[in-house]
């Protein structure tokens, strides 16, 4: 099974990191690892010291059509061209938000992923 990772550019509004606060778009990491977590996507903002959070694939999905959250994980799609993902930690609140063309390329990249037979 093959790893999918994906740079991705991002308008990021954090109150977590003060080095990051409001920086317009930014590359931001998405990342699959089937062999790992077949259920999660990684995200990675930019920069040392900047959170990476595992997010369920099935709840970027859902938040692509509509309004889902889970635990500290909120997805909703915004206007017709955008879907924003916000974290929530005990140090603040980050808010990404990307394009949905973006989302759903790398959504159909993990699923082919998943489906690769297992080497012998």
């Amino acid at each position: 099974m093959s790893v999918v990772e994906q740079y991705a550019r991002a308008h990021v509004v954090t109150d977590a990191d003060p080095l990051l606060g409001d920086r317009g778009a930014v590359p931001v990491v998405l990342r699959y690892d089937p062999g790992s977590d077949p259920r999660s996507v990684r995200v990675a903002l930019p920069g040392s010291g900047t959170p990476e959070w595992t997010v369920p694939r099935e709840l970027l999905e859902q938040g692509l059509h509509m309004p889902a959250g889970h635990g500290e994980v909120q997805v909703w799609p915004c206007g017709r061209v955008q879907t924003v993902v916000e974290f929530h930690t005990a140090r603040g609140v980050s808010v990404v938000q990307f394009e949905n063309k973006v989302l759903t390329r790398f959504l159909r990249r993990t699923y082919a992923a998943a489906a690769e037979p297992v080497p012998h």
